[in-house]
């Protein structure tokens, strides 16, 4: 018997997967995942660069040598080019065209999620998440929300 692959080989393996099934789904509708985690932070109200960029901070790339942290601005242009987000004064908002087209992706999403999750209960996929935050923090992850 072969010991079991290590926490980091599922983490890679799964967050790679989530990423193809979500921009397989959500390309057919126009949309990235990014651009889609962005409408549903604006769908809370409107929301600076800073406080997008915050809410989405794991899925942008951080700063390297050679380059700057990606920002949300970069995944903003098609949604304003759409007239699905509004550019404002003070930052970004979503449009009512913008919310009809979130509720329509939110039924594929949903969908894509029951899919991914099969064969799961609700207590297994939370016991899941609560462990995944547990290891966050011990590593020195600080949830911006708090």
């Amino acid at each position: 018997m072969t010991d079991p692959r290590p926490i980091g080989f599922w983490l890679k393996l799964v967050d790679r997967l989530i990423d193809e099934q979500f921009a397989a789904t959500l390309e057919e509708h126009g949309v990235t995942r990014r651009q889609w985690q962005l409408m549903n932070v604006l769908a809370r109200g409107p929301a600076t660069v800073a406080e997008l960029d915050t809410a989405v901070a794991p899925f942008l790339a951080p700063a390297t040598e050679n380059a700057p942290a990606e920002s949300s601005v970069e995944h903003l242009t098609e949604l304003i080019d759409s007239a699905w987000v509004d550019a404002t004064v003070t930052g970004y908002e979503l449009t009512e065209r913008g919310l009809a087209a979130l509720e329509r992706l939110g039924a594929v999403v949903a969908e894509q999620r029951t899919v991914s999750t099969r064969g799961v209960s609700d207590a297994e996929y939370q016991a899941t998440v609560v462990v995944l935050e547990r290891v966050a923090r011990n590593l020195g992850w600080e949830d911006p929300n708090t």
